[in-house]
């Protein structure tokens, strides 16, 4: 019987763009368009100019563009630079089901390596559906997740990344098999780089697996090997993440003929997924009764125990740096609370001092549910409860802005993007980059389109 590192080479491999759904064609496109906005919108941040400082200083031959900048390198450093700068924000995209994952930091791999092969415009949207389908396949593999033993998911990414480099690079079979097994036996990454106080890791953890990915396959491609059975082998994934069951069906099973895509998540708020719904529901309720945040004397947060623990530790009630404060329920909620919204520029140095959030920070409780617990991951609720002297009001929500079960229509997302992308271009600019990447599929060469993306 075929390995399931095989299998998942043979879908990628004969996957074809006509085969391929309208639905998830559009879902591709659309996340293209909302990556690339977070992506520019992090051009010129601090961490994002620590980071070209560095690839910069790596050289390398000139195979691939970096996304805002400009700077062409291999295809490897331009495949972590820009998955970076995606990622940066914490505004891109979110699929959690066992698992939660970001797959569209995936997606460089398939614009690099295609802007280096000169793809088209088809082949870059094959390489976005393969990164999402085996990405979000392998979320609902573990129960529970293996983030809940603490692995972080750039431990399943890696798995991922080499076969949609590897779709670009033409890889044969056996060698998308080896690439799989090069980039899997390297790259397992642990939870605590989002436990307690935050710092650059938690957005770069991923980038590096689809980094990895990328240097996997084009190894193979020089005929180096890895090992195929990297998932089911002896000492393979199955057998020495013990401590979860694994369903291995969930990986392989009906590849082809039905596309997960459609179901992934994007953000309204640029800050972990499980601080959507309380923001959200806090947001509604403050709206709904007309409460003034001086009125405030109290917010309690029922969220999911997983929630709780990650999200409210000690230090996510004094966020000194952005990476802690983006996965701070305590500080998302006082934020929505003060401002009455949460955008990217409440997660600025000055920002995170700001003395109205701050007094109001010590009001946020968070609490542990059981039976919000017991809904997961199917509904990820939150129960916010605001105590005034008026009385108190209480607000539910199931389903954040984004998630399929409240999707943003093509006008919202297009809005996003343009927050995004505000000042980094003139306005004819941004309507030309919208309109090419959603009539992606008529593009002979990706280079064309990634090339046009330097401020």
């Amino acid at each position: 019987m075929d390995s399931i590192s095989r299998k998942m080479a043979k879908f990628t491999r004969s996957l074809d763009f006509d085969s391929i759904p309208d639905s998830a064609i559009k879902e591709a496109k659309r996340f293209l368009l909302d990556s690339i906005g977070c992506a520019l919108a992090a051009c010129g941040s601090e961490d994002m100019e620590s980071a070209h400082k560095y690839i910069k200083s790596l050289g390398g031959h000139k195979q691939a563009s970096i996304i805002g900048y400009g700077t062409r390198t291999n295809i490897a450093n331009a495949t972590l630079m820009n998955s970076l700068l995606i990622r940066a924000m914490d505004y891109n995209d979110i699929y959690w089901e066992q698992d939660p994952s970001h797959p569209s930091d995936i997606i460089p791999a398939a614009l690099s390596s295609g802007e280096w092969m000169k793809r088209s415009g088809k082949d870059v949207l094959v390489g976005i559906v393969v990164a999402y389908e085996l990405e979000m396949r392998l979320c609902k593999a573990a129960n529970p997740g293996v983030r809940e033993i603490g692995w972080h998911h750039a431990s399943l990414s890696q798995f991922v990344s080499p076969l949609v480099a590897g779709r670009m690079l033409d890889l044969s079979e056996d060698e998308m098999v080896s690439a799989v097994g090069i980039s899997g036996s390297s790259h397992f990454t642990l939870g605590g780089v989002v436990a307690g106080t935050l710092t650059n890791m938690k957005n770069t953890a991923d980038p590096m697996a689809v980094e990895a990915g990328v240097r996997a396959s084009l190894l193979a491609k020089m005929g180096y090997q890895g090992p195929e059975k990297v998932f089911e082998g002896k000492e393979g994934v199955f057998e020495v993440i013990n401590s979860v069951d694994w369903d291995e069906k969930q990986l392989t099973d009906g590849l082809g003929s039905d596309f997960l895509i459609t179901q992934c998540s994007y953000k309204a708020f640029p800050t972990e997924a499980l601080t959507h719904q309380p923001i959200t529901a806090t947001l509604e309720v403050m709206k709904e009764n007309n409460i003034h945040y001086g009125e405030v004397k109290e917010v309690l947060v029922k969220t999911t125990t997983r929630g709780a623990d990650i999200l409210s530790d000690p230090a996510k009630y004094d966020p000194k740096t952005k990476e802690t404060a983006d996965h701070s329920l305590p500080y998302c909620i006082a934020v929505a609370t003060v401002k009455g919204n949460v955008l990217p520029s409440d997660f600025e140095r000055e920002a995170l001092f700001d003395k109205k959030v701050r007094d109001i920070l010590p009001r946020i409780k968070v609490e542990a549910d059981p039976e919000i617990d017991s809904l997961f991951p199917g509904k990820k609720r939150a129960i916010v409860t605001i105590k005034t002297d008026r009385g108190e009001f209480t607000k539910m929500e199931d389903y954040a802005k984004g998630s399929p079960g409240r999707p943003l229509s093509d006008d919202e997302l297009i809005d996003k993007f343009k927050a995004n992308v505000m000042g980094k271009f003139p306005d004819s600019a941004i309507d030309s980059i919208v309109e090419a990447t959603l009539n992606l599929e008529s593009l002979s060469d990706i280079g064309d389109y990634v090339r046009g993306l330097v401020m």
